[in-house]
């Protein structure tokens, strides 16, 4: 729902101020259409039906994998592609709820080139709006209504940099309580662009801040993450550290695992060595992340002893280290895999 044009629809109707937050609260909470916003007046809701779309995407197509994780592909008003992603997670022997997370695009394709990554060989368009951000959510909020777990967190782990569109970033965390999803279940991630991560740290918000790594020389990470050459790999975890200095949240590591290339006993050495010392160390949390095939990338996933191999020396030098579940692999859903693929039916419209 496009926020700034839903304001001028409301005023070009002469209508309060108040009837904005009607709309958006109905919107938040899973509302499909104007139609079921049952406390505005019905002249208004057949005026906003006419006027104005229910969402500023237009879904072009939607996948579903055995998991529960579902793929969307979107375009904007003008054309441009982009995808988003609802993982369903009911962890099995714990006390903890089932739960959904979002996981959303800032950008239409990256600028960035990152090598492993699928998005980084798209043609980057443009940032995206606020309203475009929060679309995405929208969109899933409306698929929980229908059942399942509720949606509750929102990875900034799509399609994009989101340092790179901040200012449209914040304005949509500042929404996202309204679906259901709080600021301390938001996480922003960044390939490192360090002046954003200082702007992050000064925000109010208690968002959480995670940093796609995965390599903890600089050499190798300039190969894989070409903006390291810009922002190398000290100066980043230094200001990681500034930021956990000043909003005391703990900050991730991703770290995508390549057989052969970042993945042997001494790379783990490097990065628990990188992290700093015994105290140090407890700011971060590293995720590793069984890599995903993507096109012509000419890398291959670690294999699970490889990868458990490298948690248990991470794990011996006090470094807390997961897992990562990998969500979505058969729709191409999984990270380091949205490409935004031309679609094979026609579109339909997102709400």
């Amino acid at each position: 729902m496009d926020l700034e044009l839903l304001d001028s629809a409301l005023t070009e109707h002469d209508q309060p101020r108040f009837r904005a937050r009607q709309v958006w609260k109905w919107a938040a909470h899973g509302a499909s259409s104007y139609a079921h916003m049952t406390d505005l007046p019905a002249e208004l809701r057949a005026a906003l039906e006419r006027e104005l779309p229910f969402s500023s995407l237009t879904l072009a197509r939607e996948e579903h994998a055995r998991d529960g994780t579902a793929k969307a592909l979107f375009r904007t008003v003008d054309g441009h592609p982009l995808e988003a992603v609802l993982m369903r997670f009911t962890p099995r022997g714990t006390p903890h709820a089932a739960r959904a997370s979002v996981c959303v695009s800032s950008q239409s394709g990256c600028p960035l080139t990152c090598t492993f990554c699928a998005t980084g060989r798209m043609r980057f368009a443009r940032n995206l709006s606020a309203s475009e951000i929060l679309d995405q959510a929208l969109h899933f909020r409306r698929a929980c209504a229908g059942g399942g777990p509720p949606l509750s967190h929102c990875v900034f782990m799509g399609m994009g940099e989101p340092m790179h569109n901040l200012e449209n970033v914040l304005a949509a965390c500042e929404r996202l309580p309204d679906v259901g999803i709080s600021h301390r279940h938001t996480t922003i991630s960044t390939v490192g662009w360090i002046p954003g991560i200082e702007r992050l740290a000064e925000q109010e918000l208690p968002l959480r801040l995670a940093l796609s790594l995965h390599a903890a020389q600089d050499e190798l990470r300039s190969q894989l993450m070409p903006i390291n050459e810009r922002y190398p790999i000290a100066e980043v975890l230094e200001a990681c550290r500034a930021f956990y200095a000043r909003k005391r949240r703990r900050v991730f590591i991703e770290y995508v695992m390549l057989a052969a290339v970042n993945d042997r006993y001494e790379q783990a050495l490097a990065l628990a060595d990188a992290l700093g010392g015994e105290r140090e160390r407890s700011i971060f949390k590293v995720n590793l992340i069984p890599y995903n095939p993507v096109g012509e990338a000419p890398y291959r996933g670690s294999s699970r002893a490889a990868i458990a191999a490298f948690r248990d020396v991470l794990v011996a030098r006090g470094v807390p280290a997961t897992v990562r579940l990998t969500r979505g692999r058969e729709i191409d859903a999984a990270c380091g895999q949205l490409a935004a693929r031309a679609p094979v039916a026609a579109p339909v419209p997102a709400g």
